[in-house]
């Protein structure tokens, strides 16, 4: 099948190399424009696009896709169907008209669950069990489409956003495959938009711990936000990222929510409810580190507390 790719982050790499070995013909791929990344604010490829280029296929990183000259170019590509998988932009109708058989989306949820953005952080953010991959033929709506084929995967426990990312990319690779060798005999099962949930781009604001919440609250907000881009609190006004922590029942009087307090050679930080044991953090400006390692430069004293804002 002749196909024209779109995506971006890593999560869609497995499914673009699965998509070329088995003998699918990509004509182009698309991908966000190179930005500026890392410490040094260094303009690096995306990870999509470095990938093409090592499998030698042609590239397209327009400011939007949807742009009527762009739709242009991709009609002329006489594509079978378009493949997006986390492209990072809703893609407009005159752009999903264009191949014959449609535009599949591979999703990172259960659809109708956790629509949008970062359905990977809001299904740890919720405590969820279960999540998985969907397939779907795309509207003009977020994630909104008919569904096509799902694969339920469990959440563990203790897992990160970073470790269900990892077990959820690869599934969707094989989910993709398998739907579009069986395309012509799935039929598209609409969506019950009763049931739907969202799952808002990740934001400024989602960062800070707020240490009013409990700790098990807290504990989901960490693991979401690992390994990036981090749960932040300050400590005496500098920034200290927390990257790991487990909750801990209270065992003894409550202090006010921040407090921090000496545990296991540790800390541990007063929350809403029960107490969260800080395992791994980053001071401002330095790689992360255990806590234990972190208090011995830097140790604890009486009274202090964690703020949620500088």
């Amino acid at each position: 099948m002749r196909i024209v790719f779109l995506g971006t982050p890593g999560f869609a790499l497995p499914s673009l190399q699965a998509l070329v070995d088995a003998g699918h013909q990509v004509a182009l791929v698309v991908t966000q424009p190179d930005r500026p990344r890392g410490r040094g604010q260094r303009v690096r490829r995306t990870e999509v696009a470095a990938l093409a280029d090592r499998l030698d296929l042609p590239v397209a990183q327009p400011r939007r896709a949807s742009e009527p000259g762009f739709c242009q170019h991709l009609a002329s590509l006489n594509a079978d169907l378009f493949v997006v998988v986390a492209y990072g932009h809703i893609l407009k109708q005159r752009l999903l008209d264009i191949p014959p058989l449609g535009c599949i989306n591979a999703h990172a949820s259960l659809l109708p669950r956790l629509r949008g953005a970062a359905p990977i952080q809001h299904a740890i953010f919720g405590g969820d069990s279960r999540s998985g991959v969907t397939t779907m033929m795309m509207d003009r709506g977020m994630d909104s489409g008919d569904l096509l084929l799902r694969r339920e995967v469990p959440i563990g426990s203790r897992a990160t956003a970073g470790e269900l990312h990892d077990l959820l990319a690869p599934v969707a690779a094989e989910l993709l495959v398998e739907t579009l060798e069986r395309l012509d005999s799935i039929t598209p099962e609409p969506q019950d938009h009763r049931l739907a949930s969202f799952a808002p781009r990740i934001e400024a604001g989602d960062l800070p711990l707020d240490w009013t919440l409990d700790a098990a609250t807290l504990d989901r907000r960490v693991r979401a936000l690992a390994p990036a881009p981090g749960a932040r609190t300050w400590r005496g006004g500098e920034l200290l990222k927390v990257w790991e922590a487990e909750p801990r029942a209270q065992t003894g009087a409550a202090l006010a929510p921040g407090a921090l307090l000496a545990i296991d050679e540790g800390c541990a930080v007063q929350c809403g409810r029960d107490l969260l044991r800080l395992l791994r953090v980053g001071p401002s400006g330095r790689a992360h580190m255990p806590a234990t390692a972190y208090l011995r430069g830097r140790p604890l004293e009486e009274g202090e507390r964690l703020d949620a804002g500088p």
